[in-house]
């Protein structure tokens, strides 16, 4: 059977829409004499994040927790001042995308604090939607995340493309029905833009 074309874009945030550059939390991490790579790790420590991710705690309450958990509360507050930046390729491709009359939505596992960064990152306004984890109550990649991303584009789960950089995620995509794309880089953007026939 051949599946219809995409009719909207669920575009994963970090990752994709937004990059971090690994040499911030190295220099934090190295400069309050902590074991390289062990800000991410450890507030990356599923029982930590998912309560975050879900809304059950706050943004501050989940990096409170990391602060304890390193005994680096200064550490941590100058980890979390750094809010990453928009790669400019994949905007360039969500404002063709909706000028082609594909409507896009971000769809990300984030905390309380993403709309403030996407203010900070002038992303608002750029999308047609934001399907936040924490507001949804459930995260990537179960089937009431993506119930809500369908329901915020008002489409059918098997009308959307995910992009997402997680082969879990997008593996989970698929299972609900979704089409779902491995991001790799800028690369493969002439591939996409032909699954949404834009080119």
């Amino acid at each position: 059977m051949v599946r219809a074309r995409p009719t909207a874009l669920l575009v994963d945030l970090d990752g994709v829409l937004r990059r971090w550059d690994p040499e911030v939390p190295a220099r934090i991490e190295a400069a309050h004499g902590l074991p390289p790579g062990s800000l991410e790790k450890t507030a990356m420590d599923w029982s930590r994040l998912r309560p975050a991710i879900t809304g059950e705690v706050t943004h501050a309450g989940w990096m409170a927790g990391v602060a304890e958990a390193l005994g680096a509360p200064e550490a941590v507050a100058e980890w979390q001042r750094y809010r990453g930046e928009v790669d400019p390729d994949v905007l360039a491709f969500v404002r063709e995308a909706r000028a082609g009359g594909v409507p896009v939505a971000i769809a990300t596992n984030a905390t309380d604090t993403l709309d403030a960064d996407l203010a900070t990152l002038g992303l608002t306004g750029e999308v047609d939607a934001v399907v936040n984890s924490s507001a949804v109550g459930a995260h990537k990649p179960t089937r009431e995340f993506f119930a809500a991303a369908a329901k915020a584009l008002r489409t059918l789960p098997d009308r959307m493309l995910l992009i997402d950089d997680s082969d879990r995620f997008v593996r989970g995509a698929r299972v609900v029905g979704l089409s779902a794309y491995r991001w790799n880089g800028p690369a493969d953007l002439p591939y996409l833009r032909a699954a949404l026939g834009l080119s």
